[in-house]
């Protein structure tokens, strides 16, 4: 916009003020989700859905659109936005439009000059000091300019190109996200093969047997450092050191000694809670009070997706039944029953890792989904005039 003339220009001349109807609801009484009665969006002062986050009845309201909405009122005081679909003035809010009826004030141009306005009004004025019609329209604005007269076409097309690479990102942040999500995972595609859908549907009938852990695992502290936080710790670090937290897959930072252990194993706190309980991919440095489970038998089953199975188990029967004050010691660990499915009397690995795999996909796929609908929402918005 380097080359662009620009023109200032007093807001109150360009818009008046919309005169409507009084409304005598309490936000405390009103719909904040849509019915068949109360479905008319009410503007109030605020940022959340555009200040509409009520609903009224649209029996004795002036319904606008295509107007531009300021808010009058609260720590958000002088929030400006172009309303693009019908709603109502409640409370601590009011509309504007443009004057002259010769031009076309429409979506683009509406956001274009309402982010300028936005610009001005807020964080100016404050609750102390409101962004009411009285002050708002004698602030002035620039905008765009050709031949001496305001350039509309300049602000549409400004507008539209803007919106039209948001959606590019969008969908370009999509395929990144999915490409990772798969990686991560392991996985070629999120679509489920016949026999994951097969696992899934069957889930309900499937034969369970019970484990004592301590028959499946042995449970041990996992090697560790004996040196203090700072001298393992390292921000450049890239070996991650698994600690007694319960977030971040226990992964509280990193460092740059050698790991001590391989990884592919599941690992827990005795000192908080079932939430610490995880599986640790890739090699690591343990911690104090963190405890690994090494499989006695089947090593070659136990890979990823059983053991992931494996740590929901582990999970559901813990959970609850341990904090600082009530330790999750190592022989109460291997006293504890696991349920796992069965087939011909045996551990069923295959069952878990086809089950696995189709929660992650279904996981992805949802993911995917939210992207979608994203990127459709944002369109819908941007092709709306």
């Amino acid at each position: 916009m380097a080359n662009v003339e620009w023109g200032e220009y007093r807001i109150g001349d360009l818009f008046e003020k919309i005169k409507v109807k009084p409304l005598k609801y309490k936000t405390s009484e009103l719909k904040k989700i849509p019915d068949e009665v109360y479905k008319l969006p009410a503007l109030t002062a605020g940022i959340e859905n555009q200040g509409l986050n009520n609903y009224v009845p649209m029996e004795n309201a002036t319904i606008l659109q295509n107007v531009i909405s300021i808010s009058a009122n609260g720590a958000n005081t002088g929030v400006t936005f172009f309303q693009s679909n019908k709603f109502t003035v409640l409370q601590d809010a009011y509309a504007i439009d443009w004057k002259d009826p010769s031009i076309e004030f429409n979506r683009n141009n509406g956001v274009f000059i309402s982010s300028v306005i936005n610009g001005v009004l807020h964080g100016k004025y404050e609750w102390t000091n409101k962004a009411g019609w009285l002050r708002s329209q004698d602030e002035k604005i620039y905008l765009p300019t050709k031949n001496g007269k305001i350039d509309f076409d300049f602000m549409e097309t400004f507008v539209a190109e803007l919106e039209a690479q948001r959606v590019a990102e969008l969908e370009a942040q999509r395929v990144a996200e999915l490409k990772n999500y798969l990686e991560v995972s392991g996985l070629d595609d999120y679509e489920l093969s016949n026999r994951e859908l097969e696992v899934i549907e069957s889930y309900d009938s499937v034969e369970w047997g019970e484990y004592r852990i301590g028959d499946l695992f042995e449970i041990k502290p996992t090697k560790s450092y004996k040196v203090t936080n700072t001298d393992l710790f390292d921000e450049n670090g890239h070996i991650p050191v698994v600690t007694n937290s319960s977030a971040n897959n226990g992964i509280t930072g990193y460092t740059n000694k050698p790991f001590t252990e391989e990884g592919n194993i599941i690992t827990y706190s005795d000192t908080t809670t079932a939430d610490s309980i995880f599986y640790q991919p890739n090699k690591f440095v343990g911690y104090s009070h963190i405890q690994g489970l090494y499989p006695i038998n089947y090593h070659d089953s136990w890979n990823k997706n059983s053991l992931l199975f494996f740590v929901s188990a582990f999970r559901s029967i813990s959970r609850g039944k341990f904090s600082y004050g009530n330790k999750f010691n190592r022989k109460i660990a291997s006293e504890m029953n696991a349920t796992l499915p069965l087939k011909n009397g045996k551990i069923d690995f295959e069952f878990m890792e086809t089950y696995i795999s189709a929660i992650t996909k279904l996981a992805i796929k949802d993911v995917v989904k939210y992207a979608d609908k994203r990127i459709a929402t944002t369109k819908k918005i941007v092709n709306k005039q």
